[in-house]
């Protein structure tokens, strides 16, 4: 049976997610920003037709959207990842097999849909989304996730699909792959684009054309998978389960400047706080973190960049044991005079817990320590996060200069009772 994939994604995700809660803003140009209110990270097609691109940081956009009315909010990633839960929730009454690739995009297996049906079946799926959950699609369906991808592409940019493109067919590939730019083509960045430039590719039909041996010479193994999945022979499958993680990291701008020792271990303890909690999610556990912090390169004072990895007797996910380790590097690399903008932990090699080896001598009561952090998640999971947390990540956080500010976020309408919308009210 000849396979089928199909990517739904959200447009404009997070904006979408702002109106969904607001019909108000419906025809009007929102942004969103990431972290600390720093640069647009979603554009509604009202703002991109301002000229506002990707990335842009909102000092130099803001005198822009006051005078267009471009409505901005900070970054509402609680809201947006449950509106993520609740859109793949829909697409499981479509397709037993699901890849949730990112926040707003899945790779759905069609496999089983006959031809003639999986552009009806798209439809209904993205009616079903806007139904149930108040967010616009766009499907792509091809017979490689690389397919499927750049028909997901094409259907953005192209009003008369109405939102679905189906590149299974051969004829529907000669027809689009010719009108598709490199820079495109998924898993084709900047570096690649110039080494295929220079064999004359323009297109996604000049790359499909290259000889795979060529591909595999020039751009390693992963030239050669992109040639033939555009020639529709899939390379790539679903990963219906996420793979086991290797590492994870913690890291946060902040919204001032960070001048002490004593905030920034603040800081670095609240860093290893969320790291713990990510940890113990997924079961697992790593023996070491790395903690780093650096200035911006905005500064006009001096500038400073370091790191440094501590390790402990045997891997763990409790929260204290990561606190302590992360507050002695922070001290064992720390040095005043700077002006420090961002720090962060990160981990790698990271292990389930219950397979990991114990230490020899100094190892952990691991009972206790089990007991312990999930008296603390339950807590948190009921009453929000952060109502319970180590002392060393500090009291009255809000008057901290360290704590990412979200000036203008909305409020998290799906997941806290208290922000939950009133209608009626007089």
């Amino acid at each position: 049976m000849t396979r089928s994939f199909a990517l739904i994604d959200g447009n404009s995700f997070y904006c979408s997610c702002e109106r969904v809660f607001d019909p108000k803003l419906k025809g009007r140009p929102v942004i969103v920003l990431s972290n600390n209110d720093g640069c647009a990270v979603a554009r509604t097609a009202e703002a991109k037709a301002l000229g506002i691109r990707m990335g842009a940081p909102m000092f130099s956009i803001r005198e822009l959207c006051r005078r267009e009315g471009v409505v901005v909010f900070s970054s509402n990633y609680t809201l947006y990842g449950d509106m993520s839960r609740r859109m793949n929730t829909v697409y499981q009454s479509f397709a037993s097999d699901i890849e949730v690739y990112s926040i707003d995009e899945s790779f759905l297996d069609f496999t089983p849909v006959a031809p003639e049906r999986r552009e009806e079946l798209g439809r209904d799926l993205r009616s079903t989304v806007s139904a149930w959950t108040g967010v616009p699609t766009c499907v792509g369906i091809g017979p490689t996730k690389t397919l499927a991808k750049l028909a997901n592409r094409i259907a953005k940019s192209t009003p008369q699909l109405r939102g679905i493109c189906d590149l299974t067919s051969d004829e529907a590939q000669r027809e689009w792959l010719p009108l598709v730019a490199l820079e495109d083509v998924w898993g084709i960045g900047r570096a690649s684009q110039a080494k295929l430039g220079a064999f004359g590719c323009e297109t996604a039909a000049d790359v499909a054309a290259l000889d795979p041996k060529l591909a595999r010479k020039t751009l390693t193994v992963v030239g050669e998978r992109i040639i033939h999945e555009l020639r529709g022979q899939p390379c790539i499958d679903l990963e219906a389960v996420a793979p086991t993680r290797k590492g994870c990291a913690v890291t946060r701008s902040f919204a001032g400047r960070v001048e002490t020792l004593e905030m920034m271990q603040e800081a670095i303890a609240a860093h290893a706080t969320r790291l713990g909690e990510k940890l113990r999610r997924h079961g697992l556990a790593t023996d070491h973190v790395t903690v780093f912090f650096h200035t911006s390169p905005f500064n006009k004072g001096p500038s400073r960049s370091v790191s440094t990895t501590v390790d402990f007797p045997e891997a763990s996910n409790d929260t204290l044991v990561l606190v302590r380790a992360a507050k002695w590097g922070a001290r064992r690399i720390w040095k005043p005079g700077y002006a420090y903008a961002k720090a962060g932990l990160m981990t790698v090699d990271i292990v389930p817990l219950e397979n990991s080896q114990r230490a020899l001598m100094g190892g952990l009561d691991r009972e206790k320590s089990g007991r312990l952090m999930a008296a603390l998640d339950a807590c948190n999971q009921r009453h929000g996060r952060g109502v319970v947390f180590p002392a060393a990540a500090g009291i009255a956080r809000q008057r901290k200069a360290w704590v990412t500010k979200f000036e203008m976020r909305s409020p998290r309408y799906t997941t806290r009772l208290d922000e939950v919308p009133v209608v009626g009210r007089a």
